[in-house]
């Protein structure tokens, strides 16, 4: 336990990882149904298809760069702003940090002592009004980590889809229509850990999701075959 909590805290990427995986899954097959809604060659779907993982995988991955680092950049600004706080104003951020452990039930001469020991160290004051007062994560976000997780997660279940047609599988839209089912389903029991519902409750959620929009996806194609 001891170099447990010693031992640097990490950056969790689940999240990242899931909604690239669910995005590359429903946008990649939504091609896939919409183009044999309307009756088009395998050509097109496989073109369309790898097109559609390159470079919507690509520009879900920049997005999520850009978003994470505007994060980081947020907590950076604010980390300076608390530094110099703490340097210029220290007796005001004290009645700041007593008001905070106030809060979490401290009073008396263990209130008192609290705020003396964290105030000593400058560096867990100010994480810990980072945290209590701003609300932030105790730990920096990684834009380029952030990233990779989300295109690579967008590229193995994006592509999954396409594998029927690419392989030429006879009756390649039904196997895909199930491969593309299983890979909703499983990024939903992925998505359990996150949650208290039972995994199978939150596969068979992301899987009407995804479901729902391929369904709108060969509707709409359907409209334009000929």
């Amino acid at each position: 336990m001891h170099r447990r909590f010693r031992s640097p805290a990490r950056q969790n990427y689940l999240r990242d990882g899931v909604y690239g995986g669910i995005d590359g899954a429903v946008t990649t097959f939504a091609i896939v149904a919409g183009v044999v809604g309307a009756g088009l060659a395998t050509k097109v779907i496989i073109v369309l298809g790898i097109a559609n993982v390159l470079a919507d995988g690509f520009s879900m991955a920049a997005a999520n760069y850009s978003g994470t680092k505007a994060e980081a950049d947020n907590m950076a600004r604010l980390r300076q702003i608390e530094q110099r706080h703490v340097d210029e104003e220290p007796d005001g951020e004290k009645l700041e940090l007593r008001e905070i452990l106030s809060k979490k039930g401290l009073k008396g001469p263990v209130l008192d002592d609290a705020v003396d020991a964290i105030s000593a160290d400058r560096e867990a004051w100010i994480n810990l009004m980072l945290v209590d007062e701003y609300g932030l994560a105790p730990i920096d976000p990684t834009p380029f980590r952030a990233a990779m997780a989300t295109f690579v997660a967008f590229m193995i279940a994006g592509l999954v889809p396409l594998m029927p047609f690419i392989f030429g599988v006879a009756d390649a839209f039904s196997v895909s229509l199930a491969l593309t089912g299983a890979v909703f389903f499983s990024i939903g029991t992925l998505k359990s850990i996150w949650s208290l519902a039972p995994w199978w409750r939150s596969g068979l959620e992301t899987l009407a999701i995804g479901g729902v929009a391929a369904g709108i996806a060969f509707y709409v194609g359907s409209l334009f075959s000929a």
